[in-house]
Order: structure tokens, then C-alpha cells, then sequence
């Protein structure tokens, strides 16, 4: 009998300690108007989409101003985008093209039962270029406005290049945005979805949003180079695909070694439309050089090994990207600064 009391006393002494009781009354509650760590930012109204992002309006009720907050699908891998992010605040703050780059204010994450969402905080823009040439109906920049445009991108594209070293590899209208100046739009933003919320749906039991456009500004701020998810170091040799399609370079498309050049091509060939690009490429340029189509993998697609172009298209030279200039050399461009 001695034996199993032993036994039971050290059987009791191994179980889990109790639960501590919580006090259940005088239990202090938080003022509505005091914001805890989850509930800063305040969703305005959905601005747009992607295939892995949904873009919002919000009031950053801590720091008193509108935002943008960019909510990533469930478990979608931004670690490299993010490290971007940081890059680009690393460069100097006096350089011309810092206020033309898009940074990010704050990286939090949204929890879920579904699946952790990453959330992207910046600065609210206007639309893109892209969407400014819709709405005129000539679907053409004036001259000035052009000229005005492409030393912004350029300066930009230096502090990019000069001080992050870092390759942006997706310019295009669609990525380069406009400040927004008249930051009425932004209240009239809100009056409108106070007053008309945005249509909704439920899916699944969850409401899917329709987008609001901001109205157009009495005045347009600055362009500002934006969405730096496919930029990659440029100190680093690579030859893999990149770029749009449409609007790949000709390293790239021959994929031989690439880096900061690929962007000057591509602020050049913004305004050629899609189609057979390489073959308007060469109707502007006439021929790549016989070394460059040496050096790339993919030339034999295209060319015979005596440089001749295969397709059946009539051909009528800036092909070599260590030929082409620089974004702190286009800036000396007379045409722009005339």
C-alpha cells in the first residue's frame, strides 16, 4: 500500500501545472479612436489589381496622411522585391533622381488562417503614363511634356544605376507613374465612397471590390519610376530572359551577358508598338554586328552564321549595349535640353 502511494504522489507532481484564471470584469477597454498595431492604416477603396497584388487607398491614422497599401496573394515569396526596397533607400538623398523613384514606406504582414499576406506600404500616385496616353485622343505625349518626361525617367534611371546598383529590366508606361500634386483627388477619392460605396460581389463568402479611378488633377507632379518586383543587381553577370517581351533588347533576345544598358533600350523602344519586334528593331538599325551574334545563344534562331537574318521579312547601329549611352549621358542630350 506504501508502494502505491509513492507511486501516485509522483504521478501527481508530473502533471501539467493549472490554468491561470484571467480576471473577467474590470477589464480596461481601448478608446475607438486609439489605434493599435494592426488597425493603423484604414481602408479606403480598391484602386486596382494584378496577378499578385491588389492596390488600396488607406489613411495612415498614425502618421496622418494617405497611402497606398499593395496586398500580395497568400504566401507569395516578395523576400528579393523587398530586399529591392531597402536598396533603394540606400542611395544618396541629394541625388536628382531620388524623388523620382518610388520607395517603400513600411513592409508588415497581414495574418491569416488561409495563409500569411505581405503588404507593401508607399506614397498614393496618379495613373501611368500608359493610362495618360489613353485619355488623350491622339494617344500622344506634346513635345514638351515628352521631353519633360524622359529626363525624369532618366534621372531616375541614374540614381537606379549609379547609386543602388540595380537594374530595373521592366520600364514601361504602365510603371511609370505620376505624382500626385493636387491632393483634392484624394479627398474627392473619399467623398465618393463615402457617399457611393464601390460595387461589391461575395464570392465564396468573401466580398470582391470593384476598382474607383481618381479624378484627373488640376496639375501633374512629378514622374516617378515605380513597381521594382523584376530589378536585379547590376554588378552581377546574367543572360537570362527578361524584360516585356515586346520590348526586349537585343542582348537580352540573343541572351548574351546584359545589365544597366537594358533599361536605356527599353526607355527607347517605349513607344514601338508590339508585333515582330526584333525585325523593326533592325529596320531602324539595319543588322547586328557579326561579334554580338557570335557571343549569343539564341542568334541561330534568327540568323545564319554569316550574320543573315533568316525570317522571310525585308530588312531597309546601335546594337552592342557598351555602345549605348548612359542615363547621365541622355541628359546632356541636346534635344532635351533645346
Amino acid at each position: 500500500m506504501a508502494n502505491i502511494m509513492r507511486w501516485a504522489t509522483k504521478a501527481l507532481r508530473k502533471s501539467h501545472s493549472p490554468p491561470i484564471i484571467f480576471p473577467t470584469s474590470c477589464l480596461q477597454t481601448v478608446r475607438p479612436s486609439e489605434v493599435l498595431e494592426e488597425e493603423r492604416y484604414q481602408i479606403i477603396g480598391k484602386l486596382g489589381f494584378g496577378t499578385t497584388s491588389t492596390v488600396w487607398l488607406a489613411r495612415d491614422l498614425e502618421g496622418h496622411r494617405y497611402v497606398t497599401l499593395k496586398i500580395y496573394t497568400r504566401n507569395e515569396d516578395n523576400q528579393e522585391e523587398f530586399q529591392v526596397y531597402k536598396q533603394l533607400n540606400q542611395g544618396s538623398s541629394w541625388h536628382p533622381g531620388h524623388a523620382h523613384i518610388r520607395k517603400a514606406l513600411d513592409i508588415f504582414t497581414i495574418s491569416s488562417s488561409g495563409g500569411d499576406h505581405l503588404c507593401l506600404v508607399q506614397n498614393p500616385m496618379w495613373e501611368s503614363f500608359g493610362d495618360l496616353l489613353c485619355r488623350n485622343p491622339n494617344h500622344r505625349f506634346t513635345e514638351d511634356l515628352l521631353k519633360s518626361g524622359l529626363t525624369q525617367i532618366f534621372l531616375a534611371l541614374d540614381y537606379l544605376h549609379t547609386e543602388c546598383k540595380l537594374v530595373h529590366t521592366d520600364i514601361k508606361s504602365d510603371n511609370i507613374l505620376q505624382e500626385i500634386e493636387d491632393k483634392s483627388i484624394l479627398e474627392s477619392f473619399t467623398q465618393a465612397e463615402l457617399k457611393s460605396p464601390s460595387p461589391r460581389k461575395i464570392v465564396n463568402g468573401l466580398p470582391i471590390y470593384a476598382s474607383r479611378r481618381f479624378d484627373l488633377p488640376e496639375a501633374f507632379g512629378r514622374a516617378v519610376l515605380s513597381d521594382f518586383g523584376s530589378a536585379v543587381r547590376g554588378d552581377e553577370r546574367r543572360n537570362h530572359d527578361a524584360q516585356p517581351n515586346v520590348y526586349r533588347s537585343p542582348e537580352v533576345m540573343l541572351k548574351t551577358d546584359w545589365s544597366y544598358p537594358v533599361d536605356i533600350w527599353n526607355v527607347g523602344v517605349l513607344g514601338i508598338r508590339p508585333g515582330r519586334i526584333l525585325a523593326e528593331v533592325m529596320g531602324f538599325l539595319g543588322p547586328p554586328p557579326l561579334d554580338m551574334l557570335q557571343r549569343g545563344k539564341r542568334s541561330h534562331e534568327f540568323f545564319t552564321s554569316d550574320g543573315k537574318w533568316k525570317q522571310d521579312i525585308e530588312i531597309p547601329a546601335e546594337w552592342r549595349p557598351e555602345d549605348r549611352k548612359t542615363a547621365k549621358e541622355l541628359l546632356q542630350d541636346p534635344w532635351l535640353n533645346g
